[in-house]
């Protein structure tokens, strides 16, 4: 892909600067803060040294009238763009990539939230990013900010609304688990795989019920709706069991969850010197039986777990201080954007992504090439 196709669609972001004050131009400036961080550079002042020590390189493809512009310049550029537009870049990038592949996945979408630790101080809450990451597509497919991880409730049906998920299974942790999200899901012409815990008490003690009983687990196994694995890591063997029923008529408030059709259990059994831990979880589906898909559903929902890892670990967010809740945001979905653009970097060896973001900032010209065609 050639990189001049992004930065064209940059230019498209509407700029309300007063035209008679700007030098900078604002496509310029989100082409600045995605190459720098996918160059190693995770604060403003970062993104700024990165710029001017590869301006030669820039200027092939950037406009830059009046030079880098300065950290402060391009903190105050990136929280005037409205955050849903920078999103919008993400999947026309995404498409760009995917325009000559064929689907060959039931795709999984998977919604977690995270707090920008460093967004906050003592007299600023730190924002909440509910993200909505999918591990086929290798992006985050959008995002919706709250003040505080409990109002992640409310912030998953605003995320639904500006998403196009048909076809896609939505996996959401026990925050998500509610009646009105799960019809938000089926009205979306999606599916959904909802864990169950002590937020809902009376489904939460009744699931525990019923796959305490060793009868009817054995005939789940015997009907084909049992799927374990087996890994040793790291000194320790880990058994994972998946179990998935359509017996859902016993349960007398099914009706509140639109399109229930299943329930489903995985039991993680954990042996490690000698000591065994065993933890259950249950789950709400709107699936039919296909015991191979939910335990793909069930596992998979770590990825996003991982994505959130990612942004602490590879590009680490929550050293950044950025106040400005929008420039924040704007910053959050470009580390989001980069980590899935480093991921379809072959550099010849296996590597971290952090080392690869290294290697980056170290030869610009040689490794931005391979994605963009610079």
């Amino acid at each position: 892909m050639e990189i001049r196709e992004i930065f064209a669609k940059l230019e498209r972001i509407n700029d309300p600067r007063q035209a008679w004050k700007v030098k900078h131009i604002m496509a310029d400036v989100v082409a600045i803060v995605l190459l720098s961080t996918l160059g190693d550079a995770n604060d403003w002042e970062e993104i700024q040294m990165f710029a001017v020590m590869n301006e030669d390189i820039l200027r092939n493809y950037l406009e830059l009238p009046h030079g880098i512009p300065s950290h402060d310049t391009i903190q105050r550029v990136m929280g005037v763009i409205d955050p849903k537009v920078m999103q919008s870049f993400v999947l026309e990038w995404k498409e760009l990539v995917d325009a000559n592949e064929k689907e060959t996945l039931r795709k999984i979408l998977n919604i977690d939230g995270k707090t920008m630790r460093g967004s906050g101080d003592v007299n600023h809450k730190p924002l909440h990013v509910v993200s909505a990451w999918s591990k086929e597509d290798g992006i985050s497919l959008g995002q919706q900010t709250v003040n505080e991880k409990s109002n992640e409730i409310t912030a998953i049906p605003k995320l639904l609304d500006q998403l196009r998920i048909s076809g896609y299974t939505v996996t959401i942790d026990a925050m998500g688990c509610q009646t009105k999200i799960a019809t938000k899901i089926r009205q979306k012409h999606a599916d959904y795989v909802l864990a169950v815990k002590g937020n809902q008490g009376t489904l939460h003690n009744e699931l525990i019920e019923y796959f305490n009983d060793e009868g009817l687990c054995q005939r789940i196994k015997e009907a084909g709706r049992y799927h374990s694995t087996l890994e040793k890591h790291r000194g320790q063997i880990e058994k994972r069991e998946y179990y998935q029923t359509d017996d859902i008529q016993w349960y007398e408030d099914r009706k509140q969850w639109t399109g229930l059709k299943s329930f489903g259990m995985s039991q993680n059994t954990i042996e490690k010197n000698g000591n065994i831990t065993i933890e259950r979880r249950y789950y709400i589906c709107s699936l039919e039986p296909d015991i191979q898909f939910f335990a793909r559903a069930v596992r998979q929902h770590w990825s996003v777990e991982s994505m959130h890892w990612q942004l602490d670990v590879t590009f680490r967010e929550d050293n950044n201080t950025t106040l400005d809740t929008r420039a924040a945001e704007n910053l959050n979905i470009i580390r989001k954007w980069s980590l899935s653009i480093l991921k379809l970097l072959d550099v010849g060896r296996k590597v971290s992504l952090k080392n690869k973001r290294k290697m980056v900032g170290w030869n610009p010209i040689k490794y931005l090439s391979m994605v963009f065609g610079i």
